[in-house]
């Protein structure tokens, strides 16, 4: 907001922070994260990937499931930068990625659901 006046002065000093809030877009990307995170089977997923690098065939026993459904689930996190992949052979592996997003997001998960991390 570029020195725009609020129509009632509070004495809050809200003027000075509107005008350093982020542009609409950073909401809408961490809206669209938070909406990918409101799946319970990708927010387990992502949590068992920031403790171990794992192929698709024992992912999708770890998580009871099909390996396309988790395919499409690992998908949808690496889309979002949270996860990476490498190729060895036929194998490909996952993890989390390795940046301050998902780092803090791994942090926010144990918090939230008061999870102790192995060593």
């Amino acid at each position: 907001m570029d020195q725009q006046k609020l129509p009632h002065d509070h004495h809050s000093g809200m003027e000075q922070r509107f005008d350093h809030m982020p542009a609409p877009e950073a909401f809408e990307a961490t809206a669209e994260l938070f909406k990918l995170l409101g799946d319970p089977t990708r927010v387990r997923l992502f949590w068992l990937l920031c403790h171990c690098e794992e192929c698709v065939l024992n992912l999708s026993v770890m998580m009871n499931m099909s390996s396309p459904a988790l395919s499409h689930h690992l998908k949808l996190l690496k889309t979002c930068g949270l996860i990476t992949s490498r190729r060895e052979g036929k194998e490909v592996y996952y993890r989390a990625a390795d940046n301050i997003q998902a780092e803090e997001l791994h942090h926010v998960i144990e918090h939230v659901a008061e999870i102790a991390c192995p060593d």
